[in-house]
């Protein structure tokens, strides 16, 4: 079954992505279902049925709708490869006719313009870490990055002269990014004196030790800002993705023009965004209408 299980997980690493962490992500949802099988003296994965799947699922019901049909999916995918390329002669597949929960759409954290320029404008530039902190943030938002891909860009994914970002985001997905005239100068200044001075390698943001930053240093970094400006509410850097793409959307942006920006593969990810500015008409519309009041 281990061996299966790693057969899988390389063809998956292959073929649809290259992100270690969805690499282990998809192995602990298989060992777990692995060891509920042999807890039921079941030794092989071809022999589950649909009332063993379904009495798996069952030990799954504290966990929130959005995990559930993540590992629905995992497993889906894992007996549509044991059928396709192992030959395993699965006479039934036990996922057939169990329906994968719905997920409620969550609306994304996003921040209002007036917030994200109080974030932005309270650095204090005289100070080369507060620099780089808002040089960082400002990216971020200028040209909605995750922050992995913060953590991730090098030098030569800039073209600084035609003001273009070049980023490989999610499962080696490519897409060009531009940002807003003035911030060349500014990343150019930058670059001539906090990555200048401390910088080991051609990573774009890095500590005082000349080491990249890491996704949990870029939060901390965050959380201690917000802090120091008495912003009293829970910031995460991805806030700053989230509201590139409403600000756009608010602005007249077309929605696939976003898309293309976000490197989203399936409009309908990008559509959640929509649900945003529905949700700031509405409140609006309580803050303003006499009849709310």
């Amino acid at each position: 079954m281990d061996e299966l299980i790693q057969r899988f997980l390389k063809y998956i690493y292959r073929k649809n992505t290259q992100s270690e962490k969805t690499i282990e992500s998809y192995k602990n949802d298989l060992i777990q279902y692995k060891e509920y099988l042999l807890s039921q003296s079941i030794d092989s994965f071809e022999s589950c049925d649909r009332l063993t799947f379904m009495n798996f699922l069952t030990t799954m019901d504290h966990l929130k709708t959005s995990s559930i049909a993540r590992k629905m999916s995992v497993y889906r995918s894992f007996y549509a490869y044991l059928a396709e390329y192992e030959y395993m002669g699965i006479m039934e597949n036990p996922l057939v006719g169990i329906q994968t929960p719905k997920q409620s759409k969550q609306i994304p954290d996003f921040l209002f313009i007036e917030e994200i320029q109080e974030f932005l404008n309270s650095y204090d530039d005289a100070k080369e870490d507060e620099h780089r902190d808002r040089i960082l943030f400002t990216i971020m938002y200028a040209c909605g990055l995750r922050v992995s891909e913060c953590v991730n860009l090098k030098w030569t994914q800039i073209d600084i002269n035609n003001r273009i970002v070049h980023i490989r985001g999610k499962g080696d997905k490519d897409r060009i990014v531009p940002f807003y005239k003035g911030f060349d100068d500014e990343l150019l200044e930058y670059k001539n004196s906090f990555w200048a001075k401390y910088a080991i390698d051609d990573h774009v943001f890095v500590n005082l030790r000349g080491k990249q930053l890491t996704s949990r240093g870029i939060q901390y970094l965050m959380d201690k800002h917000a802090k120091n400006i008495g912003m009293h509410m829970k910031l995460h850097p991805h806030m700053l993705r989230h509201s590139f793409a409403t600000h756009l959307l608010d602005n007249g942006a077309d929605i696939r023009v976003v898309q293309e920006l976000l490197g989203h593969s399936s409009l309908s990810t990008t559509q959640i965004y929509t649900h945003v500015t529905t949700a700031q008409l509405v409140k609006a519309y309580k803050k303003a209408h006499p009849f709310e009041k």
